[in-house]
């Protein structure tokens, strides 16, 4: 961005242009009459206007920004301190000093609307991370850019492209500082006109993904899908080709369900910038559809602890019903990790994902005491057999009653075994 920058909005031939366009009218001889509205302010103190040209005139910048500062400093209320400031801007960008950040708060202290102004802070305090500031900015450089008035010497088409370039800027710069605030609907919405206007912006295009895509609150998905695998294809650094990849594929695989789909996307996406009209994804069966499909798939007595969890939590009341009928006050034996143990009741994580989270998700309890040698320690593999009794379903909790241990518990750590499972993820 800082290229594109140098080149469409302060560069050598935008300050000379600025520098032709700010020259002001002859002063005035005598009592002449006031100059129309549609001719450049007129200087009426001879040595200012003198003090002025011969400071605009300087061809070297470094001169230019001497001469410039020196004007303003003895003519701080020049008619001409708007057209000074803004060549000063273009100066000092021109010779990379950071002061052009300074001239463009006091050009826009003079002229709020300046378009260039906006542009050149919006774009500093973006590198500064001051995301609120350059949201700020950027926004209010895309509502005066409608307003912007062509400048002397600038063709009709020089001024429509330059219009254009500026509006690409500014909508990128405004959505990624929303990104970073959080402000995903802006962010949504700015992107999408960067990327709609370059589709070859990597840095967009990939942006704009990170919007509509989980943890955001996403608008549309879909289309997050489209331009993750759109920025694979752009990336040229395979290391980071790689990454953005898994990353693709992952969010894919969460809203999809399967791997089907994934390879034809990055094909599609390598030659087309855009999402074509009708562009859709299936997404993933929902998990009380799963949990349906699951119920009714399977005898609940072959099931593992896993699948019952899941659907006794994400199943609508029939499809629970169907397991809980099969297996309330029957003897199972299970495997899974003591979280905690007394001599009347332990605490167990059943499920992979809640081993794994060290989450408790069965209550077993004893009719006699467990002798205090048997009594496993925290984290151990347990084998075990209960009979359910009761369950809530969210927060997931069975309680399983006379309560019995297979073989003395395992010191090492957690076991998973293939009575165990993983409960399968929600969408």
């Amino acid at each position: 961005m800082k290229k594109i920058l140098v080149t469409v909005v302060l560069g050598v031939a935008a300050v000379a242009a600025a520098r032709d366009s700010a020259k002001p009218a002859q002063p005035p001889q005598g009592q002449a009459a006031p100059a129309p509205a549609t001719q450049a302010p007129v200087i009426k103190d001879p040595a200012e206007y003198n003090a002025y040209v011969g400071a605009i005139g300087q061809k070297d910048p470094a001169a230019l920004i001497s001469g410039m500062e020196a004007f303003l400093t003895q003519y701080p209320n020049s008619i001409m301190k708007a057209q000074a400031l803004e060549v000063l801007m273009g100066a000092y960008q021109q010779t990379n000093n950071p002061k052009v950040s300074d001239a463009a708060k006091r050009l826009l202290a003079v002229s709020p609307d300046n378009a260039k102004a906006l542009v050149v802070l919006a774009y500093v305090e973006r590198a500064s991370q001051k995301w609120a500031d350059a949201k700020q900015h950027a926004e209010h450089g895309l509502e005066v850019l409608p307003k912007w008035t062509k400048p002397d010497g600038v063709s009709d088409a020089d001024f429509a492209k330059q219009k254009i370039q500026f509006a690409t800027i500014l909508e990128s710069i405004a959505g990624f500082s929303a990104l970073q605030l959080k402000d995903y609907p802006s962010a949504q919405k700015h992107l999408r006109a960067a990327v709609d206007a370059d589709p070859t912006s990597v840095e967009n295009v990939y942006a704009l993904a990170s919007a509509l895509l989980p943890p955001a609150t996403p608008a549309d998905e879909v289309n997050g899908l489209f331009f993750i695998a759109r920025a694979v294809n752009l990336i040229t650094d395979p290391a980071g080709k790689d990454q953005v990849k898994k990353f693709g594929h992952n969010k894919y695989l969460r809203y999809h369900g399967g791997e089907d789909g994934w390879a034809e996307l990055l094909a599609q996406t390598a030659t087309t910038p855009l999402p074509p009209a009708g562009f859709t994804i299936k997404p993933a069966p929902t998990p009380p559809e799963q949990a349906h499909a699951m119920a009714i798939a399977t005898d609940p007595a072959k099931m593992d602890f896993g699948q019952w969890e899941f659907i006794l939590s994400n199943g609508v009341q029939a499809d629970q019903d169907l397991v809980w009928t099969a297996i309330k006050g029957k003897a199972v034996q299970l495997n899974g990790t003591v979280i905690k143990a007394t001599a009347t009741e332990f605490d167990i994580a059943g499920s992979l994902d809640d081993i794994d989270a060290k989450k408790v998700d069965i209550t077993l309890t004893f009719e006699d005491k467990v002798p205090l040698k048997l009594i496993p320690k925290e984290g151990a593999s347990l084998d075990f057999q209960g009979e359910p009794a009761s369950y809530t379903p969210n927060p997931f909790m069975m309680t399983m009653e006379k309560g019995k241990l297979l073989k003395a518990a395992a010191p090492a750590a957690p076991a998973k075994k293939p009575a165990t499972a993983h409960k399968p993820a929600a969408q």
